[in-house]
């Protein structure tokens, strides 16, 4: 008898949100990966993942308890928020003139924020953050480039020279 002829609707749920996460995760990496930074695909779809498992498992101990204890899925949750946040922080990178990684350090916290949802099987919430963390990544970069094109332009037109430039004009958010 194979596992899946054993499987409870228990854990085709939480393999249909363990799924949800990773897939997630991927999509938010792969756009990561097209623009050629540190944490991709894999790295993004990893931490949706391990987000996710860790959210189920901290219902599994809220319900293992004398009922629903919101306490013990609060904690995995607040834990891993903050365990996130020192992950991202190693793509950053800063140099004297200018911050690099941001962004993808943004979307590592994403990712695992999104994976904590699926593990709570939020499907909703899910849906809308990813749809707005794919248009925050793919339309802010068009957005970036608009007005970095009209800013060299209208220093081209009042003959700010090459040096005024130094440093580049996106500091603050460096990778997209």
């Amino acid at each position: 008898m194979s596992i899946v002829s054993r499987a409870t609707p228990e854990m085709i749920e939480v393999a249909g949100r363990l799924a949800a996460a990773v897939f997630t995760g991927a999509i938010i990496g792969l756009n990561r990966e097209l623009s050629h930074k540190p944490a991709g695909l894999k790295t993004h779809a990893l931490v949706a993942l391990g987000s996710s498992l860790m959210a189920v498992l901290g219902m599994h101990l809220a319900e293992a308890g004398s009922g629903h204890n919101a306490d013990a899925a609060s904690r995995v949750i607040q834990g891993l928020v903050s365990g996130i946040g020192f992950l991202g922080g190693g793509v950053i990178l800063h140099t004297p003139d200018k911050v690099r990684g941001l962004t993808t350090a943004a979307t590592v916290w994403l990712a695992a924020c999104l994976g904590i949802a699926c593990g709570l099987g939020a499907w909703v919430p899910v849906l809308i953050a990813g749809l707005l963390t794919l248009a925050v990544l793919i339309g802010g970069t068009a957005i970036e480039e608009f007005f970095e094109r009209g800013q060299k332009t209208h220093k081209k037109g009042y003959g700010h020279s090459k040096d005024d430039t130094a440093g580049g004009s996106r500091s603050d958010s460096g990778d997209l």
